[in-house]
């Protein structure tokens, strides 16, 4: 890089838009003008890549959520400017230090939209050509605010400072049209950067727009909200990510909203296809379309839809849609297998909804054929109960199908998707996902970065994480064990500064870090987190828990805003907090911490601290996981379930170098049917004591009613008695808390030897290589995308 020109380059932007100069410039404003300058440099590089993909035989993915993070500090190490930018600026007394106040770009709410983001960098790192696709909303998730220890929610404005990685291409503008509305998807692209390539990615993120902003007849007329009603309308479909679907009118935008990207991608790709080749029937040689969970899956019947629009029959466009699609699944539990009131669809979508009719009756016609019983069909058909199933319709139209870790394709395989499996077993794969290591360990911690270079003379484990492995033969150096134990405390002394600067929180980097941070969702069982810290301070507390460590329990999550119970187990865990951090007999041993508005900014800081990564879900009920990976490559032992990738992180870094507990899949089979958490109760009174807790009135839930969602009693009675909806304790908290606290208890024993605890944690280091995005990614482009 000509650091002389670069720095040219910055002072003129900044003169030219904000006539300031690189001195008194503000931090939005560096922002800006950097990345314009550096938009420029890549420019010619990008607009290759773009034509070489459309030429060639590419990949699309589809997805409601691309988690990207903040981008300058990414595109700057893939581009390897880093340090000569730093150069320039400090050379003007400023730094990239002073970037961490620009906005996460947060269009994702957890591990779904982060691993779509990881494929992509992995993708333009290995010069494969994959490009995304997804919306670009508003405000995306929400901004997280903490008070009086309830989930509070802001709009997330994350482009009021402008956008200046993205690209509006107005030109490939695709009018999307409902029963009832016409939309403009206007694309907004955005760059990929590839680590040491020239290859550039493109992720497309479509903003819904008026066809007819403003009605001049109508203000004339006096009617001024009638006026704007159409540009509220459609824009409402791009505002937020997930609108509450608690009512009709949500779930209305939902599909809205899946359907408005799904059938923007289809028409931009059959468009550009059929420019290039002047026809379509060789569309599937060129173009695969990976479906990131069901969200996407209506681009199935729209790609239909639009074949025979172009004169094709429908049994053609059938097998084309067949040859493009393939259908990630990452869930095994019923109620997030997606569903859609088939009324609902036929009033908003009635010409998808004609050929999902064709889709089913085709499928009924087909398993005839193969002799299958009445009542099979109908309990597997796309149309069914009135609901279109848009897992069943992903299965049956495409060519893959797979799962994101082991034993969940194999749960998917044995059980949750058997009767599919046993009619298409071609079909089904396993993909364990990843990670990318650019940015969750060579961006987030340059510190470890840098001894792993050293130790291993060069810097290639940031294209190959297999490269770790040979760090094997350090884990007995009592050296190097060292230095990774300064780089830890290095990082839990960061982390406890960005605490306090950003929740007001002291936390001591002496004391244990043990972190849980994911979405918050019950399967994931935050809930038994907190009751185990009462378990263990009740322990402490009379004497039957002795020389514990001193720990900090660190949460970081989100609840979506209409799922009441989740949000009072974030109210629960803060309650807990007050409670153990003020008793003056527990105070200098535990700690609660429970930080504000997680991202993915904030999960850069606490993946490198972490001791511990708890990942703890029912085992059976978590797909795979990407938290655990990232922890794992930083240096945490995982305390968690045999389930997810967790089983591959034990297998590859062995069951010694971590913390299993609790029931496996094959034993909950077993336990559940006959499963009594009041016996438990009866017969534990630790177990008892911890839960009596919640009714007792030593915490406030702010007065919820007890018989509503978002209360504590109702938390009680859900894990004693059940609800309509679900079995007493459908999660197995109780019967998993012993267990559990045992393993946790161990952990905290062995920290006790802190060269043993860090040989742990570096073997796990060491054995990460298999949980790289690079590796997943190659595995798809070879095995499903047949590129």
């Amino acid at each position: 890089m000509n650091k002389a020109q670069f720095q040219s380059e910055l002072a003129n932007d900044l003169k030219r838009k904000f006539s300031v100069n690189i001195e008194n410039a503000s931090s939005q404003q560096l922002h800006e003008c950097i990345s314009s300058v550096v938009m420029e440099y890549i420019n010619e590089d990008w607009e290759t890549s773009v034509e070489n993909h459309l030429a060639n035989r590419r990949a699309m993915y589809l997805s409601m959520e691309f988690l990207m993070g903040r981008a300058i500090y990414n595109n700057l190490l893939c581009l390897g400017i880093t340090e000569d930018v730093d150069e320039v600026l400090k050379a003007h007394g400023r730094s990239l230090a002073e970037l961490e106040d620009i906005e996460d770009a947060a269009l994702g709410n957890g591990g779904l939209g982060r691993l779509a983001a990881c494929f992509l960098d992995s993708a333009a790192a290995h010069d494969i050509p994959l490009d995304g696709y997804g919306i670009r909303y508003k405000y995306g998730l929400f901004k997280q605010g903490i008070e009086n220890g309830f989930q509070t929610e802001y709009a997330d404005d994350w482009q009021r400072y402008g956008d200046p990685w993205s690209k509006r291409r107005e030109e490939d503008t695709v009018i999307v049209k409902y029963s009832d509305q016409t939309v403009k998807a206007v694309p907004y692209d955005m760059p990929i950067i590839g680590f040491g390539t020239k290859n550039v990615g493109n992720l497309r993120l479509w903003q819904a727009e008026a066809v007819e902003e403003f009605n001049f007849a109508d203000f004339n007329n006096g009617d001024f909200e009638k006026a704007a009603a159409e540009k509220t309308a459609a824009e409402n479909i791009s505002k937020v990510l997930y609108p509450n679907d608690n009512f009709e009118a949500g779930k209305i935008l939902r599909l809205k909203q899946e359907y408005f990207f799904s059938a923007a991608s289809v028409a931009d790709a059959l468009k550009k296809h059929k420019e290039r080749f002047g026809t379509l029937d060789n569309f599937a040689d060129y173009v695969t379309i990976q479906l990131n969970d069901t969200h996407p899956v209506i681009a199935i019947p729209e790609l239909i839809r639009q074949l025979i629009a172009e004169g094709y029959g429908f049994d053609s466009a059938f097998e084309t849609a067949h040859k493009v699609f393939n259908y990630t699944n990452h869930t095994i539990m019923a109620e997030a297998l997606e569903k859609w009131d088939s009324g609902l669809v036929e009033r908003i979508l009635p010409e998808v909804y004609s050929v999902i009719l064709q889709i089913n009756e085709r499928f009924i016609g087909d398993m005839y054929a193969l002799g299958m019983d009445k009542e099979q069909i109908k309990k597997m058909s796309p149309i069914g109960g009135g609901q279109v199933k848009m897992a069943f319709m992903a299965i049956y139209v495409s060519s893959y199908v797979n799962g994101v870790a082991a034993i969940h394709t194999e749960i998917l395989k044995n059980d949750a998707l058997k009767e599919w499996y046993e009619i298409y077993p071609e079909r089904f794969q396993n993909k364990t996902n990843g990670i990318t290591q650019r940015r969750w360990l060579a961006l987030c911690n340059p510190e470890l970065s840098a001894l792993i270079t050293r130790l291993l003379g060069s810097a290639d484990w940031v294209k190959d994480l297999g490269e770790l492995k040979k760090l094997e033969k350090y884990a007995d150096d009592e050296n190097v064990l060292k230095e990774f134990m300064a780089v830890k405390e290095a990082k839990k002394c960061q982390l406890a500064d960005f605490i306090k600067s950003h929740d007001n929180k002291d936390i001591d980097p002496e004391w244990i870090f043990d972190i849980q941070i994911k979405r918050l969702h019950e399967y994931k069982r935050q809930l038994l987190n907190a009751l185990s810290i009462l378990y263990i301070y009740f322990g402490i507390k009379d004497g039957s828990i002795k020389d514990f460590t001193p720990t900090v329990y660190i949460f970081g999550a989100k609840s979506a805003p209409g799922y009441r119970r989740a949000k009072a187990i974030i109210k629960l865990i803060n309650e807990i907090g007050d409670f153990v951090n003020a008793d003056p007999d527990t105070k200098d041993l535990l700690q609660v911490v429970f930080v504000q508005n997680y991202n993915v900014s904030y999960a850069e800081k606490l993946v490198c601290a972490a001791d511990v990564s708890e990942q703890i879900s029912t085992a059976g009920t978590e797909a795979s996981g990407t938290g655990n990976m990232k922890l794992m490559l930083n240096g945490a032992c995982t305390l968690g379930t045999y389930d997810g990738a967790n089983v591959e992180i034990a297998e590859e870094a062995g069951e010694e170098n971590n913390y299993i507990f609790g029931a496996r899949v094959e034993e909950l089979a077993e336990i559940m049917p006959e499963y009594d958490p009041r016996e438990i109760l009866f017969r534990d009174e630790k177990i008892s004591r911890v839960l009596n807790k919640l009714i007792d009135g030593t915490f406030s839930d702010g007065g919820v009613p007890s018989d509503q969602e978002g209360s504590f009693k109702e938390l009680y009675k859900a894990l004693t008695d059940g609800a309509s909806w679900h079995v007493p304790d459908h999660y197995y908290v109780l019967g998993d808390l012993t267990s559990y606290v045992q393993a946790k208890l161990k952990m905290n024993a062995d920290y006790k030897d802190k060269l043993g605890y860090a040989k742990k944690c570096w073997l796990n280091i060491c054995n990460a290589g298999k949980f790289s995005s690079d590796r997943t990614i190659k595995d798809y482009a070879e095995n499903i995308w047949k590129i």
